[in-house]
């Protein structure tokens, strides 16, 4: 019973602060849903798909996980985040991914890999480690976590020196 009522008091004190807890969940993205900086239709190609959830609008749908890395990692780009999630690869079907969303934060990706996504060699996203290591061990790339994917892992996602995002 009083689990209940200290439980109570601290909504009340965050709410008090003033600052708003906002919990979204991911959105299953429709036939034509299409990627938010190329305008290519999700459903119609391989790999993982992202997605960001703001504070305020519509989400934001990709077509590969790199452009979520990319628009994450653009200074021009300051909207405030409510939810970030990228598609288990571990349980979804690459070729034709649905479902599986998973916490993009929480998520362990595979960079480097010869698999392909919409525009190429892409990560993989994974909900556990051991499903990251065994992909990385088949389609090579490295294992790494949300925060160790910087802008320039993105320029040069194989370890080419190119450039390029994709």
């Amino acid at each position: 019973m009083k689990l209940k009522h200290i439980a109570a008091v601290i909504v009340v004190l965050l709410a008090g602060c003033g600052k708003e807890i906002v919990q979204v969940a991911a959105t299953e993205p429709g036939n034509d849903t299409a990627c938010a900086l190329d305008g290519m239709v999700l459903k119609d190609f391989p790999g993982p798909k992202a997605q960001i959830h703001y504070k305020e609008g519509a989400p934001d749908f990709f077509c590969d996980v790199t452009e979520l890395f990319a628009i994450l990692h653009s200074p021009e780009k300051k909207r405030p985040v409510a939810g970030l999630f990228v598609q288990d690869m571990g349980k979804a079907n690459w070729e034709r991914p649905e479902g599986h969303w998973i916490d993009a934060k929480a998520a362990f990706y595979v960079v480097g890999s010869k698999k392909p996504g919409s525009m190429g060699p892409t990560y993989g996203t994974f909900s556990t480690v051991q499903d990251a290591e065994t992909f990385a061990q088949k389609e090579g790339g490295k294992v790494l976590r949300f925060e160790q994917i910087t802008r320039e892992t993105v320029e040069r996602p194989s370890g080419s020196h190119d450039g390029k995002m994709h």
